[in-house]
């Protein structure tokens, strides 16, 4: 097997609790990523997929060291990440682009469609001559569905797919070994989100960029990914190629996801068991002991409280955080395998 181009080991990032004088938080700490290690290796896309607030995007962003991680390590083509330089750096992030989840927010109001997707090149000194630039963003433009001659035009003028798509040349522009996607299709509409998916994909088979791709949705996520992996209050809960997971998924938090998923089939839908979640997920402030799903479980025994399980093997690829992690297959599922 190929060296991987990304390798996280072990990674956590804390963050302090914010909180008045007398407050019993006082002086206690988030741990927003807690021990996650995983691969990613050159043109594949390496799902990561939970609920809002579970540390995907700030998995994300610790690996571009948008944010510093507080221990660990990010190894990116052989060098550790939290280790560089501020040279470095820069240097890093030329062969790793970011797509944000808000196209909204992501691109600058007071700049042009060819302003935006050109500043990646300005910033690494590529292409100084202007001309040559404009030329090189008006064909970036074509390819990703956008008509060159809106070069000129400004965010505002465009709607959210078509912003998004504005976000994805700015990724492409450097032609980067590694993209991380940010949720990238969750503020579109969902034929909109297709498309986007589509070119994505389409992309990558011309480049050869390998994509973290983050998001909360299971069916975006089979759609392009290649490996997946399910992370639950900053831990991950089980990885593996998403044939495997979405057929058979060995976590208890892993089968609740995917019994979640809607069938379009009404009589199937109504027929069909759902594994429904005692509870709510617990306040990152102050984790459950041992296993973080253990209060929500509905196999958990004592043992769960008491020892963290460790991600281990339970498969060719396969791999489970659960002390009793067993194959359940999903039978009625709107995902085709």
């Amino acid at each position: 097997m190929a060296e991987p181009l990304l390798h996280v080991e072990h990674l956590t990032k804390e963050f302090p609790v914010e909180t008045g004088f007398l407050s019993p938080n006082r002086g206690k700490v988030v741990k927003a990523v807690d021990d996650v290690s995983f691969d990613i290796y050159p043109g594949e896309t390496f799902g990561l997929v939970g609920e809002s607030g579970c540390g995907k995007s700030t998995t994300g962003r610790c690996i571009m060291r948008l944010t510093n991680p507080t221990s660990g390590k990010v190894i990116f083509n052989g060098v550790d990440v939290a280790q560089m330089s501020r040279k470095d750096l820069k240097s890093m992030r030329r062969d790793v682009q970011f797509i944000f989840q808000d196209p909204y927010a992501s691109l600058n109001p007071r700049m042009t469609i060819g302003e935006i997707v050109s500043e990646p090149l300005v910033i690494h000194g590529e292409m100084p001559d202007k001309d040559e630039r404009m030329k090189f963003v008006a064909e970036l433009l074509d390819q990703v569905g956008l008509n060159p001659e809106h070069i000129n035009r400004y965010p505002h003028e465009f709607s959210g797919g078509q912003r998004q798509r504005v976000g994805i040349a700015r990724a492409f522009a450097l032609r980067p070994k590694l993209i991380i996607c940010d949720e990238p299709v969750s503020a579109l509409d969902v034929s909109i989100q297709a498309q986007v998916l589509n070119l994505l994909s389409e992309l990558q088979r011309e480049y050869g960029t390998a994509y973290l791709f983050i998001a909360h949705d299971l069916s975006v996520v089979q759609h392009i990914s290649d490996r997946v992996a399910v992370m639950y209050l900053g831990h991950l809960m089980e990885q593996s190629d998403w044939k495997s997971l979405y057929a058979v998924p060995h976590h208890p938090y892993t089968q609740s996801l995917l019994s979640a998923v809607p069938v379009p089939d009404p009589d199937v839908q109504h027929a069909r068991e759902r594994i429904i979640l005692a509870g709510d997920p617990p306040s990152p402030i102050d984790p459950p002991s041992g296993c973080c799903f253990h209060t929500r479980c509905p196999i958990a025994q004592q043992i769960c409280s008491e020892q963290t399980p460790e991600l281990r093997k339970v498969g060719e690829g396969h791999m489970c955080a659960c002390h009793f992690a067993a194959p359940n297959p999903i039978k009625e599922s709107s995902i085709k395998l």
